[in-house]
């Protein structure tokens, strides 16, 4: 027996309407079940129970056994005492309030379905599964509720990623325009150095950025010079000292420390991906639009977004990857993939936070956005899809991420509509 289930029990009210006893023979019924608490104190506030015949108005706390308030320290704990009933699965302990009263306790082990307690058993039985708990049943579920479940775990996911752009706002004092280099950073580095690139993005103050701008060289000497790739005195190619000699003027003229900057890696990327490619893109896209921010926060439509990341490295790189190693002429555009990856990731969750702060209603734009983009491939995206999951565009892709990560390796199977739709099943 898990809390989890005695919660969904008590929340979804799977009870009898009449007959339920406390331990010591009070008849409960239940009016309200309250309103569920998943921070600190009592599992369920303000609900209404008549116990004995008396009206009672608290809150409820619900545990595997009566024993646990104990473990808890609830005894101890103030908030407590405003508990009107002690929900178990076993009561073998009476609990008592700071002030010494005893809790009515109600044990739910002679009370619950066995449909239910069968088909809990059934999702978290291990034996067969390979990717999740529900595999078997998932594709069974009523198509409107799943597309609405999805709906949801999309803002959820973007809610999530909120939490980067207000670490990053509190950073750099409300800059909107620093957060978002420092998030392009990130994702311009993708999955091997977006911490490295983010890093950077950390430690360089904006204003050196609208400095240095209009010179795509001087950006590129700047990011080149704090991310370590120009400390190697072996290379002899005229560009590269000319990048060195560059960002030795501006380290001194700026002050440009690059303490805390983490090194890029080269190792296990392709070619289009080295740092040395991605950094002098996005020196490229800087050089090019003058106010991103409010471009991006203006552009209403994939193809004003496509229009804007339509840029290329500098033409050096058009016959290198690294420095002094030339290779075969082709240009380093960015490609419509990457794109739809920084509108994903960078563009999208920043209108959304940016939305938030200034009371602006962006969510039916950032719906038709995400719709519009591709999903992603990725091995979970592919999971769900062999277990008859398509995820249809980028916005089902990344709800499909959601729930894997924070629902199905969690064994939250009771607050996800598949487990419990799964769980309802009155077979």
């Amino acid at each position: 027996m898990r809390e989890d289930l005695l919660h969904f029990i008590w929340k979804y009210r799977k009870l009898p309407k009449k007959g339920l006893l406390t331990s010591n023979d009070q008849e409960v019924e239940i009016l309200e079940v309250g309103i569920h608490n998943h921070l600190a104190g009592p599992d369920f506030f303000n609900a209404k129970i008549h116990i004995g015949g008396q009206l009672w108005a608290g809150n409820v706390e619900i545990h595997v056994k009566s024993s646990d308030w104990y473990v808890h320290g609830h005894e101890r704990d103030p908030n407590y005492n405003t508990v009107i009933l002690h929900v178990v699965w076993e009561d073998d302990a009476t609990v008592f309030r700071s002030d010494e009263s005893e809790i009515p306790t109600l044990e739910l082990r002679q009370s619950i379905p066995a449909y239910l307690l069968n088909n809990y058993q059934g999702l978290f039985k291990k034996r067969h599964k390979r990717f999740i708990n529900c595999e078997k049943d998932i594709d069974q579920i009523e198509p409107f509720a799943f597309q609405n479940w999805l709906d949801r775990l999309y803002f959820e996911r973007l809610e999530n990623k909120s939490i980067l752009v207000e670490d990053l706002l509190k950073d750099s004092r409300n800059n909107w325009e620093h957060v978002l280099f420092a998030l392009l950073l990130k994702n311009f580095g993708s999955k091997i150095n977006g911490e490295s690139f983010l890093s950077l993005g950390r430690v360089l103050d904006f204003s050196v950025i609208r400095k240095i701008q209009n010179d795509p060289f001087k950006l590129e000497s700047v990011f080149f010079g704090l991310a370590g790739l120009l400390k190697n005195d072996s290379i002899t190619d005229i560009h590269y000292t000319n990048l060195a000699k560059e960002y030795g003027y501006l380290k001194t003229k700026y002050q440009l420390n690059d303490e805390g900057v983490q090194r890029p890696e080269f190792f296990k990327l392709r070619p289009a991906n080295f740092p040395t490619i991605r950094l002098s893109q996005l020196a490229n896209l800087y050089g090019k639009h003058p106010n991103l921010f409010s471009k991006v926060m203006e552009a209403g439509s994939i193809t004003d977004i496509y229009s804007i990341f339509t840029i290329s490295a500098s033409d050096y790189w058009d016959t290198h990857f690294t420095f002094g190693k030339e290779s075969k002429r082709s240009t380093k555009k960015l490609t419509k993939i990457f794109v739809d990856l920084l509108i994903i990731n960078t563009i999208i969750p920043l209108k959304f936070c940016y939305a938030k702060h200034t009371g602006k209603e962006v969510n039916e734009e950032i719906t038709v956005l995400a719709s519009q983009l591709k999903k992603e491939e990725n091995t979970i995206v592919k999971s769900f899809g062999g277990h008859g999951i398509e995820a249809r565009n980028a916005l089902e892709s990344q709800a499909l991420l959601q729930l894997y990560n924070e629902y199905c390796t969690k064994n939250k199977c009771l607050d996800c509509v598949v487990g419990a739709t799964i769980l309802n099943r009155n077979i």
